[in-house]
């Protein structure tokens, strides 16, 4: 059985962690009005805030490649407000799928409400 996932940072493919998702099946491209993104430096968060449209990519991934995922962001399903990171369901083109949400404090960064997230170089 396979889950879907979108995507907004380095696990996009071409960037530093595209390697978690080469045995995804990639479904294609969706914008999310429903986050805005924060740029943390080597990565960014996304926040539940309304947004003009995040730029996110769609997997469909195996309850395995879920699970390095979750490790990697650091979500913590029996702590869920503890983890760098949790878990949410948001509606895509393509079905339903699981987004990261930052879980620290944003306060005092500047939201990216359009568009997509790009590595400082």
């Amino acid at each position: 059985m396979s889950t879907l996932v979108a995507v907004y940072g380095t696990l996009k493919r071409g960037l530093s962690n595209d390697h978690y998702l080469q045995a995804a099946t990639y479904l294609g491209n969706d914008t999310l009005t429903s986050i805005s993104l924060y740029d943390l430096g080597a990565y960014p968060g996304a926040k539940a805030e309304p947004s003009a449209g995040i730029d996110v990519e769609i997997f469909s991934v195996t309850a395995q490649q879920l699970q390095a995922l979750d490790g990697l962001e650091e979500y913590e399903p029996a702590a869920r407000a503890r983890g760098l990171y949790d878990r949410r369901q948001f509606t895509t083109r393509y079905g339903t799928a699981w987004v990261y949400l930052y879980n620290p404090s944003v306060s005092g960064l500047m939201p990216m409400r359009a568009g997509g997230w790009q590595p400082t170089t």
